[in-house]
């Protein structure tokens, strides 16, 4: 990734980031695509941290409004500026299935995201499809005053005082999430470094988490990038590609890979 400063927008130069197959690929619920001149332009948020960012041509984008400091503090980890995907893909191309699925949509980049922030959208995100979930964190940050709230905020509510979410069966969920992470019952940063089978067990302890939203967290919110959600999509590509299981040598990243095969797959199904 190369970059330079123009006025007061940040220019960005990287072949290996697509903003369409990045932001709206339901990984993350705080961005909405709105009209520009530009090939496409979002608008939304990383906890409390406002950005807008436009596609100008493939490799090519604008960060608008915004100074060196927070685009190198804030947003340089959160789109995973740091990590090669050209490397990555080079690597996972060994595999016939996924140098398709990388050709086909080689500009998804895992987003590094709050790690309460994605607990609690994932509990949401249950047995939803994504204009629900969206309309649904809206309404939480709305609540309390366009920001997503802390912990502390959030266990001050009850399933009963949520109902203003329109969320369902979740309520009862975030309120478990809320009260136990504020109780430090989970300790959010210490599930990040233990080894994986311990973290998911520990993330599963909270009411409505399981083996999928678990993964999610980890995932997104935690950058386990060895965690490996399982969708109705990605069960389909492990039956019909790797039914003696998946490449050992992904492993490591499989969480990453798993990106482009759902792509990959809802494109020819």
């Amino acid at each position: 990734m190369d970059y330079i400063v123009k006025g007061k927008d940040i220019i960005v130069s990287e072949n290996d980031l697509d903003l369409d197959e990045t932001l709206d690929c339901g990984q993350a619920f705080r961005w909405k695509k709105i009209p520009s001149d530009y090939v496409c332009t979002y608008t939304g948020a990383f906890v409390n941290d406002r950005l807008t960012v436009s596609q100008i041509e493939k490799g090519k984008f604008i960060f608008h409004n915004i100074d060196e400091n927070s685009f190198i503090n804030k947003w340089v980890s959160y789109f995973d500026f740091d990590t090669d995907y050209s490397e990555l893909k080079r690597r996972f191309s060994d595999d016939e299935t996924l140098s398709k699925a990388c050709n086909y949509a080689g500009g998804i980049r895992l987003l590094k995201q709050n790690s309460w922030e994605c607990l609690i959208s994932f509990i949401i995100s249950q047995n939803n499809n994504i204009p629900r979930i969206k309309g649904i964190i809206d309404r939480l940050c709305e609540h309390y005053n366009g920001v997503f709230p802390t912990v502390e905020m959030l266990s001050k509510e009850n399933e009963g005082s949520l109902a203003y979410l329109r969320s369902g069966f979740r309520a009862k969920y975030i309120e478990d999430a809320a009260n136990k992470v504020s109780s430090k019952c989970i300790d959010l940063d210490k599930i990040a470094k233990m080894p994986i089978d311990d973290a998911r067990k520990a993330l599963k302890s909270i009411k409505g988490v399981g083996p999928k939203v678990a993964e999610c967290v980890l995932l997104f919110g935690m950058y386990r990038t060895e965690a490996f959600p399982i969708d109705v999509w990605i069960k389909r590509v492990l039956a019909q590609y790797y039914p003696d299981g998946f490449p050992e040598f992904v492993q490591e990243n499989a969480g990453i890979a798993q990106q482009y095969l759902f792509h990959y797959i809802r494109s020819i199904s």
